[in-house]
């Protein structure tokens, strides 16, 4: 059962900038997340940065909050092993997942980039309601 869909936008750019200052950084992404966007260079570091900023901002949406109750850094975007992003959601939106979903869950999301943009969908999906 889909229990919540977000969608997000955002200039590759603008996101560029902001992970130039480490306090950015630093509330924003896990560390597995920083060390994937610093592994990088150039203009891919922000398109990566850009994506799972994307993929965040969806998760928020999809849990039905926005940040209340939890921040960007509690949600992760780590790539499985072809490549895929998958949803690991930690603390306040893990807890409101779950209070969503009652028992299982599961958080799909997919991630784009074209013409300086980048954009991620997230859907979450419950076994039941509670």
């Amino acid at each position: 059962m889909i229990l919540g869909i977000g969608l997000d936008l955002c200039e590759t750019a603008r996101i560029g900038r902001a992970i130039e200052r480490p306090r950015f950084l630093q509330r924003v992404f896990t560390p597995a997340e920083r060390a994937r966007i610093l592994a990088a260079s150039g203009q891919r570091r922000a398109e990566i940065a850009a994506g799972l900023f994307a993929c965040k901002e969806a998760a928020a949406k999809a849990l039905g909050t926005g940040f209340s109750g939890f921040g960007p850094a509690d949600v992760e975007y780590v790539p499985d092993s072809c490549g895929r992003p998958v949803a690991a959601l930690h603390r306040g939106a893990k807890s409101r997942a779950v209070a969503l979903a009652g028992g299982g869950w599961r958080m799909w999301v997919t991630i784009t980039h074209e013409a300086g943009l980048a954009a991620a969908t997230a859907v979450l999906e419950g076994d039941s309601v509670p």
